[in-house]
Protein backbone atom coordinates (compact mmCIF):
# COMPACT_ATOMS: atom_id res chain seq x y z
CA UNK A 1 0.00 0.00 0.00
CA UNK A 2 2.66 2.34 0.82
CA UNK A 3 4.43 1.47 -2.36
CA UNK A 4 1.46 1.97 -4.47
CA UNK A 5 0.97 6.08 -2.64
CA UNK A 6 4.69 6.70 -2.96
CA UNK A 7 4.45 6.01 -6.88
CA UNK A 8 1.25 8.03 -6.96
CA UNK A 9 2.73 10.75 -4.98
CA UNK A 10 5.80 10.92 -7.81
CA UNK A 11 3.14 10.67 -10.81
CA UNK A 12 1.23 13.65 -9.30
CA UNK A 13 4.57 15.80 -8.65
CA UNK A 14 5.84 14.97 -11.60
CA UNK A 15 2.93 15.91 -13.60
CA UNK A 16 2.90 18.95 -11.26
CA UNK A 17 6.57 19.46 -12.22
CA UNK A 18 5.52 19.57 -15.89
CA UNK A 19 2.76 22.05 -15.69
CA UNK A 20 4.74 24.28 -14.03
CA UNK A 21 7.59 24.27 -16.46
CA UNK A 22 5.57 24.47 -19.37
CA UNK A 23 3.29 27.49 -17.29
CA UNK A 24 6.93 29.41 -17.07
CA UNK A 25 7.44 28.45 -20.58
CA UNK A 26 4.13 29.99 -21.89
CA UNK A 27 5.22 33.06 -19.29
CA UNK A 28 8.35 33.49 -20.83
CA UNK A 29 7.17 34.09 -24.57
CA UNK A 30 3.92 36.31 -23.31
CA UNK A 31 6.84 38.39 -20.98
CA UNK A 32 8.97 38.96 -24.16
CA UNK A 33 5.93 40.15 -25.53
CA UNK A 34 5.05 42.62 -22.78
CA UNK A 35 8.46 43.63 -23.02
CA UNK A 36 9.00 44.40 -26.39
CA UNK A 37 5.69 44.15 -28.42
CA UNK A 38 3.90 46.66 -26.52
CA UNK A 39 1.53 44.01 -24.24
CA UNK A 40 -0.47 43.21 -27.36
CA UNK A 41 0.44 39.31 -28.29
CA UNK A 42 0.99 38.96 -24.28
CA UNK A 43 -2.82 39.51 -23.67
CA UNK A 44 -3.70 37.59 -26.86
CA UNK A 45 -1.62 34.94 -25.62
CA UNK A 46 -3.95 34.70 -22.22
CA UNK A 47 -6.97 34.10 -23.98
CA UNK A 48 -5.66 31.76 -26.77
CA UNK A 49 -7.32 28.43 -26.79
CA UNK A 50 -5.21 25.34 -27.87
CA UNK A 51 -6.06 25.05 -32.08
CA UNK A 52 -7.45 21.73 -33.64
CA UNK A 53 -5.03 20.72 -35.67
CA UNK A 54 -6.26 19.74 -39.58
CA UNK A 55 -4.46 16.35 -41.12
CA UNK A 56 -7.88 14.98 -42.88
CA UNK A 57 -8.45 15.26 -46.59
CA UNK A 58 -10.83 18.16 -47.43
CA UNK A 59 -14.93 17.74 -47.30
CA UNK A 60 -16.21 15.89 -50.24
CA UNK A 61 -13.32 13.83 -50.20
CA UNK A 62 -15.74 10.38 -49.20
CA UNK A 63 -18.00 11.26 -51.67
CA UNK A 64 -14.88 11.30 -54.31
CA UNK A 65 -13.50 8.27 -53.07
CA UNK A 66 -16.91 6.61 -53.51
CA UNK A 67 -17.29 7.65 -57.25
CA UNK A 68 -16.96 5.31 -59.95
CA UNK A 69 -18.55 6.98 -62.62
CA UNK A 70 -15.23 7.10 -64.71
CA UNK A 71 -15.29 3.16 -64.71
CA UNK A 72 -12.14 3.92 -62.82
CA UNK A 73 -11.00 4.27 -59.10
CA UNK A 74 -10.23 8.09 -58.27
CA UNK A 75 -6.88 8.46 -56.29
CA UNK A 76 -7.16 8.54 -52.47
CA UNK A 77 -6.94 12.19 -51.39
CA UNK A 78 -5.54 10.70 -47.52
CA UNK A 79 -3.05 8.74 -49.17
CA UNK A 80 -2.36 8.93 -53.24
CA UNK A 81 1.54 10.23 -54.20
CA UNK A 82 1.85 13.15 -56.45
CA UNK A 83 3.14 11.36 -58.89
CA UNK A 84 -0.24 8.72 -59.06
CA UNK A 85 -2.22 11.61 -58.98
CA UNK A 86 -0.95 13.47 -61.88
CA UNK A 87 -0.97 10.90 -63.73
CA UNK A 88 -4.53 10.48 -63.50
CA UNK A 89 -5.44 14.06 -64.62
CA UNK A 90 -3.14 13.10 -67.80
CA UNK A 91 -5.54 10.60 -68.79
CA UNK A 92 -8.65 12.42 -68.45
CA UNK A 93 -10.29 14.41 -71.33
CA UNK A 94 -10.47 17.72 -70.57
CA UNK A 95 -14.59 17.28 -70.45
CA UNK A 96 -14.18 14.53 -67.26
CA UNK A 97 -11.35 17.17 -65.64
CA UNK A 98 -13.92 19.58 -65.37
CA UNK A 99 -16.54 17.68 -64.65
CA UNK A 100 -14.60 16.46 -61.35
CA UNK A 101 -13.75 20.11 -60.78
CA UNK A 102 -17.22 21.29 -60.64
CA UNK A 103 -18.46 18.12 -58.71
CA UNK A 104 -15.35 18.15 -56.03
CA UNK A 105 -13.84 21.46 -56.36
CA UNK A 106 -12.25 21.04 -52.52
CA UNK A 107 -10.96 17.81 -53.17
CA UNK A 108 -9.16 18.96 -56.40
CA UNK A 109 -8.70 22.22 -54.99
CA UNK A 110 -6.48 20.35 -52.76
CA UNK A 111 -5.03 17.71 -54.01
CA UNK A 112 -1.05 18.01 -54.37
CA UNK A 113 -0.47 16.81 -58.36
CA UNK A 114 -3.09 17.75 -60.21
CA UNK A 115 -2.82 20.27 -62.90
CA UNK A 116 -2.27 23.95 -61.29
CA UNK A 117 -4.95 25.90 -63.55
CA UNK A 118 -7.42 22.87 -62.57
CA UNK A 119 -6.65 23.78 -59.16
CA UNK A 120 -6.95 27.51 -59.46
CA UNK A 121 -10.39 26.96 -61.12
CA UNK A 122 -11.53 24.55 -58.57
CA UNK A 123 -10.21 26.76 -55.72
CA UNK A 124 -12.48 29.62 -57.15
CA UNK A 125 -15.69 27.43 -56.71
CA UNK A 126 -15.04 26.76 -53.18
CA UNK A 127 -14.10 30.43 -52.10
CA UNK A 128 -17.23 31.49 -53.90
CA UNK A 129 -19.52 28.47 -52.40
CA UNK A 130 -17.86 29.75 -48.64
CA UNK A 131 -18.39 33.38 -49.47
CA UNK A 132 -22.02 32.62 -50.40
CA UNK A 133 -22.22 30.51 -47.58
CA UNK A 134 -20.77 32.93 -44.95
CA UNK A 135 -22.93 35.85 -46.72
CA UNK A 136 -26.24 33.77 -46.20
CA UNK A 137 -25.50 33.29 -42.55
CA UNK A 138 -24.49 36.90 -41.82
CA UNK A 139 -27.88 38.15 -42.95
CA UNK A 140 -29.37 35.33 -40.61
CA UNK A 141 -31.71 37.49 -38.08
CA UNK A 142 -31.87 33.81 -36.47
CA UNK A 143 -27.79 34.30 -35.39
CA UNK A 144 -26.15 36.71 -32.69
CA UNK A 145 -24.51 39.47 -32.99
CA UNK A 146 -21.50 38.10 -33.03
CA UNK A 147 -21.95 35.10 -35.44
CA UNK A 148 -23.36 37.54 -37.89
CA UNK A 149 -20.24 39.37 -37.27
CA UNK A 150 -18.40 36.58 -37.86
CA UNK A 151 -19.96 35.79 -40.95
CA UNK A 152 -19.52 38.91 -42.41
CA UNK A 153 -15.67 38.85 -41.84
CA UNK A 154 -15.42 35.45 -43.04
CA UNK A 155 -17.17 36.71 -46.55
CA UNK A 156 -15.21 39.83 -46.79
CA UNK A 157 -12.13 37.51 -46.66
CA UNK A 158 -13.23 34.91 -49.01
CA UNK A 159 -14.23 37.96 -51.56
CA UNK A 160 -10.57 38.90 -51.26
CA UNK A 161 -9.21 35.76 -52.58
CA UNK A 162 -11.63 36.11 -56.02
CA UNK A 163 -10.08 39.29 -57.27
CA UNK A 164 -9.16 39.04 -60.99
CA UNK A 165 -5.25 37.34 -61.14
CA UNK A 166 -5.23 35.79 -58.13
CA UNK A 167 -3.56 31.85 -58.14
CA UNK A 168 -5.32 30.40 -55.11
CA UNK A 169 -3.59 26.78 -55.16
CA UNK A 170 -5.47 25.55 -51.73
CA UNK A 171 -8.19 26.94 -49.70
CA UNK A 172 -10.22 24.62 -46.92
CA UNK A 173 -13.11 26.60 -45.08
CA UNK A 174 -12.80 24.27 -42.20
CA UNK A 175 -11.53 25.95 -38.68
CA UNK A 176 -10.20 29.07 -39.21
CA UNK A 177 -9.48 28.89 -42.94
CA UNK A 178 -6.38 27.23 -44.74
CA UNK A 179 -5.23 29.18 -47.86
CA UNK A 180 -2.19 29.19 -50.03
CA UNK A 181 -1.63 30.90 -53.15
CA UNK A 182 0.94 31.35 -55.88
CA UNK A 183 2.16 34.66 -57.27
CA UNK A 184 4.66 34.15 -60.92
CA UNK A 185 4.32 32.00 -63.43
CA UNK A 186 4.71 28.54 -61.33
CA UNK A 187 4.15 26.26 -64.45
CA UNK A 188 7.58 27.77 -65.72
CA UNK A 189 9.40 28.81 -63.00
CA UNK A 190 12.97 28.69 -63.12
CA UNK A 191 12.91 29.43 -59.45
CA UNK A 192 10.45 28.47 -56.85
CA UNK A 193 10.06 29.68 -53.33
CA UNK A 194 7.68 28.67 -50.45
CA UNK A 195 7.19 30.95 -47.46
CA UNK A 196 6.25 28.79 -44.53
CA UNK A 197 4.52 31.54 -41.95
CA UNK A 198 4.03 30.96 -38.26
CA UNK A 199 1.20 31.98 -35.55
CA UNK A 200 -1.70 34.06 -36.70
CA UNK A 201 -1.78 32.99 -39.75
CA UNK A 202 -5.23 31.90 -41.59
CA UNK A 203 -8.30 33.27 -43.44
CA UNK A 204 -8.30 36.09 -41.56
CA UNK A 205 -4.93 36.82 -41.46
CA UNK A 206 -3.67 36.09 -45.01
CA UNK A 207 -3.91 39.59 -46.08
CA UNK A 208 -3.74 42.79 -43.89
CA UNK A 209 -3.81 45.32 -46.44
CA UNK A 210 -2.73 47.81 -43.39
CA UNK A 211 0.55 46.38 -42.22
CA UNK A 212 1.61 43.90 -45.38
CA UNK A 213 4.23 42.48 -44.35
CA UNK A 214 2.59 41.10 -41.06
CA UNK A 215 0.54 38.74 -43.56
CA UNK A 216 1.99 35.88 -45.58
CA UNK A 217 0.60 37.31 -48.80
CA UNK A 218 2.16 40.26 -48.31
CA UNK A 219 5.61 38.74 -47.51
CA UNK A 220 5.77 36.35 -50.49
CA UNK A 221 4.70 39.50 -53.25
CA UNK A 222 7.81 41.32 -50.97
CA UNK A 223 10.18 38.13 -52.02
CA UNK A 224 9.14 37.95 -54.99
CA UNK A 225 9.55 41.97 -56.09
CA UNK A 226 12.97 41.60 -55.01
CA UNK A 227 14.00 38.29 -57.30
CA UNK A 228 12.14 41.09 -60.13
CA UNK A 229 14.67 43.77 -58.69
CA UNK A 230 17.75 41.60 -58.54
CA UNK A 231 17.34 39.36 -61.85
CA UNK A 232 14.39 40.73 -64.24
CA UNK A 233 15.15 37.84 -66.52
CA UNK A 234 15.27 34.75 -64.82
CA UNK A 235 11.15 33.36 -64.26
CA UNK A 236 10.26 33.33 -60.66
CA UNK A 237 7.39 32.23 -58.54
CA UNK A 238 6.69 32.22 -54.71
CA UNK A 239 4.25 30.52 -53.03
CA UNK A 240 2.57 31.75 -49.53
CA UNK A 241 1.40 28.38 -48.28
CA UNK A 242 -0.48 28.85 -45.20
CA UNK A 243 -1.61 24.88 -45.37
CA UNK A 244 -1.77 24.11 -42.10
CA UNK A 245 -3.11 25.12 -38.36
CA UNK A 246 -0.75 27.89 -36.94
CA UNK A 247 -0.77 28.49 -33.22
CA UNK A 248 -2.97 32.09 -31.91
CA UNK A 249 -0.68 33.95 -30.54
CA UNK A 250 2.19 33.20 -27.77
CA UNK A 251 -0.65 30.57 -25.91
CA UNK A 252 0.06 26.74 -25.56
CA UNK A 253 1.15 25.67 -29.12
CA UNK A 254 3.43 28.21 -29.50
CA UNK A 255 5.72 26.06 -27.38
CA UNK A 256 4.98 22.82 -28.24
CA UNK A 257 5.71 20.95 -31.89
CA UNK A 258 1.70 19.75 -31.60
CA UNK A 259 0.82 21.45 -34.60
CA UNK A 260 4.10 21.60 -36.20
CA UNK A 261 4.12 17.51 -36.18
CA UNK A 262 0.84 17.37 -37.99
CA UNK A 263 1.52 20.75 -40.45
CA UNK A 264 5.23 18.83 -41.26
CA UNK A 265 3.59 16.53 -43.69
CA UNK A 266 1.30 18.30 -45.41
CA UNK A 267 4.48 20.59 -46.34
CA UNK A 268 5.95 17.41 -47.30
CA UNK A 269 2.82 16.84 -50.04
CA UNK A 270 3.35 20.50 -51.17
CA UNK A 271 6.13 19.47 -51.95
CA UNK A 272 5.82 16.34 -53.86
CA UNK A 273 3.03 17.86 -55.81
CA UNK A 274 5.69 20.61 -57.20
CA UNK A 275 7.74 17.96 -58.30
CA UNK A 276 4.72 16.80 -60.48
CA UNK A 277 3.49 20.03 -61.60
CA UNK A 278 6.92 22.54 -61.69
CA UNK A 279 10.35 22.31 -63.05
CA UNK A 280 12.45 24.65 -61.63
CA UNK A 281 16.00 24.55 -62.05
CA UNK A 282 17.06 23.55 -58.23
CA UNK A 283 14.32 22.30 -55.55
CA UNK A 284 11.68 24.97 -54.41
CA UNK A 285 14.00 27.11 -51.49
CA UNK A 286 11.76 26.95 -48.38
CA UNK A 287 11.36 30.29 -46.24
CA UNK A 288 10.16 30.05 -42.57
CA UNK A 289 9.05 32.73 -40.05
CA UNK A 290 9.28 32.37 -36.65
CA UNK A 291 6.92 28.87 -35.87
CA UNK A 292 6.97 28.24 -39.02
CA UNK A 293 10.74 27.14 -38.84
CA UNK A 294 9.62 24.85 -36.03
CA UNK A 295 7.41 23.13 -39.09
CA UNK A 296 10.15 23.35 -41.34
CA UNK A 297 12.57 21.57 -38.59
CA UNK A 298 10.50 18.70 -38.41
CA UNK A 299 9.55 18.21 -42.46
CA UNK A 300 13.45 18.53 -43.00
CA UNK A 301 15.26 15.19 -42.29
CA UNK A 302 12.34 13.94 -44.85
CA UNK A 303 13.55 16.09 -47.61
CA UNK A 304 14.84 14.38 -50.61
CA UNK A 305 15.69 15.65 -53.61
CA UNK A 306 18.53 15.59 -56.35
CA UNK A 307 19.64 18.53 -55.43
CA UNK A 308 19.92 20.45 -51.59
CA UNK A 309 16.95 22.46 -50.59
CA UNK A 310 17.76 25.73 -49.76
CA UNK A 311 15.98 26.50 -46.25
CA UNK A 312 15.67 29.68 -44.59
CA UNK A 313 14.72 30.44 -40.95
CA UNK A 314 14.17 33.56 -39.56
CA UNK A 315 12.55 35.19 -36.60
CA UNK A 316 12.72 31.40 -35.19
CA UNK A 317 12.12 30.01 -31.80
CA UNK A 318 14.17 26.67 -32.68
CA UNK A 319 13.65 24.01 -35.48
CA UNK A 320 13.11 21.11 -32.70
CA UNK A 321 17.11 20.38 -33.03
CA UNK A 322 20.47 20.82 -31.49
CA UNK A 323 22.04 21.74 -34.34
CA UNK A 324 21.23 21.95 -38.12
CA UNK A 325 23.55 18.55 -38.40
CA UNK A 326 20.59 16.81 -36.91
CA UNK A 327 17.98 17.90 -40.53
CA UNK A 328 19.95 16.03 -42.63
CA UNK A 329 21.65 16.14 -45.50
CA UNK A 330 19.11 17.31 -47.95
CA UNK A 331 18.86 20.96 -46.67
CA UNK A 332 21.12 23.94 -46.09
CA UNK A 333 20.19 25.41 -43.29
CA UNK A 334 20.20 29.63 -43.47
CA UNK A 335 19.28 31.54 -40.33
CA UNK A 336 18.70 35.12 -39.82
CA UNK A 337 17.12 37.45 -36.34
CA UNK A 338 17.41 40.85 -36.05
CA UNK A 339 18.44 42.49 -32.91
CA UNK A 340 14.93 43.87 -32.24
CA UNK A 341 13.03 40.73 -32.40
CA UNK A 342 11.71 40.21 -29.12
CA UNK A 343 12.18 36.26 -30.12
CA UNK A 344 15.73 36.51 -29.12
CA UNK A 345 14.53 36.90 -25.91
CA UNK A 346 12.75 33.52 -25.33
CA UNK A 347 14.31 30.17 -23.93
CA UNK A 348 16.14 28.55 -26.29
CA UNK A 349 15.32 24.88 -24.89
CA UNK A 350 13.44 21.65 -24.81
CA UNK A 351 12.12 20.20 -22.01
CA UNK A 352 9.60 17.49 -22.18
CA UNK A 353 8.20 18.41 -25.10
CA UNK A 354 8.25 22.19 -24.21
CA UNK A 355 9.95 24.66 -26.61
CA UNK A 356 11.98 24.19 -29.22
CA UNK A 357 15.41 23.47 -28.96
CA UNK A 358 18.75 25.47 -29.60
CA UNK A 359 19.21 28.79 -31.51
CA UNK A 360 19.50 28.52 -35.23
CA UNK A 361 21.40 31.94 -35.48
CA UNK A 362 23.96 30.70 -32.72
CA UNK A 363 27.42 29.82 -34.27
CA UNK A 364 27.35 26.34 -32.17
CA UNK A 365 23.90 25.54 -34.48
CA UNK A 366 26.01 24.94 -37.65
CA UNK A 367 23.57 27.23 -39.75
CA UNK A 368 24.75 29.80 -42.21
CA UNK A 369 24.08 33.20 -40.45
CA UNK A 370 22.09 35.72 -42.56
CA UNK A 371 22.54 39.38 -42.34
CA UNK A 372 19.29 41.53 -41.19
CA UNK A 373 20.36 44.81 -40.92
CA UNK A 374 17.82 47.17 -40.86
CA UNK A 375 15.06 44.80 -40.24
CA UNK A 376 12.77 45.73 -37.39
CA UNK A 377 10.80 44.27 -34.93
CA UNK A 378 9.55 40.21 -35.35
CA UNK A 379 7.82 40.45 -38.84
CA UNK A 380 10.57 43.64 -40.22
CA UNK A 381 12.57 41.07 -42.31
CA UNK A 382 10.64 41.58 -45.83
CA UNK A 383 10.82 45.70 -45.04
CA UNK A 384 12.72 47.64 -48.31
CA UNK A 385 16.16 48.32 -48.18
CA UNK A 386 17.05 45.61 -45.54
CA UNK A 387 19.53 43.43 -45.62
CA UNK A 388 17.77 40.57 -44.83
CA UNK A 389 15.20 40.99 -47.99
CA UNK A 390 18.38 41.36 -50.57
CA UNK A 391 19.69 38.04 -49.42
CA UNK A 392 16.58 36.36 -49.26
CA UNK A 393 16.09 37.45 -52.58
CA UNK A 394 19.72 36.35 -53.43
CA UNK A 395 19.18 32.90 -51.86
CA UNK A 396 16.00 32.20 -53.86
CA UNK A 397 17.75 33.12 -57.12
CA UNK A 398 20.60 30.80 -55.70
CA UNK A 399 22.86 33.85 -55.63
CA UNK A 400 24.94 32.38 -52.69
CA UNK A 401 28.04 34.83 -53.20
CA UNK A 402 25.99 38.02 -52.96
CA UNK A 403 24.25 37.11 -49.72
CA UNK A 404 25.69 39.20 -46.83
CA UNK A 405 26.18 37.65 -42.76
CA UNK A 406 26.58 39.29 -39.82
CA UNK A 407 30.27 39.80 -38.26
CA UNK A 408 31.48 36.59 -36.62
CA UNK A 409 31.52 36.98 -32.82
CA UNK A 410 34.61 35.28 -30.46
Amino acid sequence: MQRRLTKRRLSQYTAARRRRIKRVLIGAFAGCAVLVDAGAAAAQAAAANEQLAISTPPAGSAEWVADHSLGRTLPDPAGADARTVSAFFASLTPEQATRLVVRYPLVVGNLDGAPLKLRYQANRLAITAEMDRARNRANDKQQSVSERAAAKLRADNSEELLAPGRQILAFDPRGRGLVSEVYGDLASAERVAVLVPGSDADLAHFDQPTDPLRSPSGMARALLDEEHRQSPATRTAVIAWTGYVTPLGLGPDAVTSRLAEVGAPRLERLLDGLRATSHPDTPPALFCHSYGSVVCGVAAPRIHADQTTDLVVFGSPGMGVQSAAELGDGVRVWAARNPTDWIGNVPYLEVGGLGHGADPTSQDFGAIRVSSTGASGHTGYFAPNTSSLHNFGDIALGQYGNVSHPPTTA
